[in-house]
């Protein structure tokens, strides 16, 4: 009898847990759904930095020229120098420490729009092994149920990408801060834009890094692929595509990169105009924000120099 006692007991109070655990779980999943939609309203109402540039590359740039790339290609390019040089409209979609996968997504998104007159890609040659480049696929996360396009590229973040964004806050960790700033109109002061180009201006006297090593180091073949793939891509689309390496104030940085790359562009066609060891710009510190980034002097020249060879390759 106390025997069938405590297993009715013991029934009963599995059966209440049970219940709990299922409130539970149904709270926070409200709370995660009705926290998401917040977050999501607010990101997209972002009117500049980041996030808002990523956007209007992905979603509304209609530009003859865009530049894609990373930090380099965000500080190297300006818009006035194309424009009055080319005669076209001109978007720089470049974002700081995103790498080749983020750029193939971007890519993929625009042609589904449109396409470009002009696409140069200023790749900067990262082809070691490295965990940040997938860590930084963060930046598309907002984008991932809308652009299904991208999920190629995203889902190489983690193979449990596509569980986590079930959850309508994953996208937005971290970047709270982030969300309220793009929301300030004040934001647009503090660091200007102009149509994506962001200016660096020297801060202090640039030395020359020197690199001692030519060996070649791990390769990542996703790294590989997705650069073979955004040259594809492009090339397919019929627009005017060049890739290009830009200015270093370095000696001996990464050439076995720069080889790859040039290896690629060569066998599908493309031109590959290398910068890396180009005699005027490694000569002229005062053009350098630092070893690896032309400040707003020295992305004037170089600006020039590429909408000269542009206006070449167009007519």
């Amino acid at each position: 009898m106390a025997g069938s006692l405590f297993i009715f007991n013991s029934d009963g109070m599995l059966k209440k847990l049970f219940i709990n655990f299922l409130l539970v779980a149904a709270v926070v999943a409200v709370l995660d759904f009705a926290l998401g939609k917040v977050l999501r309203h607010f990101y997209f109402r972002e009117s500049s930095g980041l996030h808002y540039r990523t956007t209007y590359s992905m979603e509304k740039a209609d530009a003859d020229i865009l530049i894609f790339g990373s930090s380099r290609a965000n500080h190297h390019y300006v818009p006035e120098v194309f424009a009055d040089s080319l005669g076209l409209t001109f978007y720089n979609t470049g974002r700081d420490g995103n790498g080749i996968f983020y750029q193939a997504a971007l890519l993929k998104s625009v042609l589904k729009r449109y396409t470009p007159k002009v696409i140069i890609l200023d790749y900067a040659g990262d082809f070691g092994k490295g965990r940040q480049v997938y860590d930084n696929l963060s930046s598309l996360l907002p984008y991932y149920q809308s652009h299904p396009e991208i999920r190629q590229e995203v889902n190489l973040r983690s193979p449990y990408e596509s569980v986590k964004l079930l959850s309508g806050i994953y996208p937005y960790n971290s970047q709270l801060l982030t969300i309220a700033v793009g929301n300030l109109d004040m934001n647009k002061k503090r660091k200007s834009d102009n149509k994506g180009y962001v200016p660096l201006e020297t801060e202090h006297p640039v030395v020359k890094e020197y690199f001692n090593s030519l060996i070649q180091q791990p390769v990542d073949s996703n790294k590989i692929e997705s650069l073979r793939e955004f040259v594809r891509v492009a090339k397919a689309s019929g627009t005017r595509f060049v890739v290009v390496y830009s200015p270093l104030y370095q000696e001996h940085k990464r050439y076995w990169e720069i080889e790859i790359c040039e290896t690629i562009c060569k066998e599908a066609g493309v031109p590959f105009w290398d910068y890396s060891r180009d005699s005027f710009f490694v000569q002229q510190p005062d053009l350098y924000y630092d070893p690896v980034h032309l400040n707003h002097k020295g992305a004037l020249i170089f600006s020039k120099q590429i909408a000269s060879r542009m206006r070449d390759v167009l007519h």
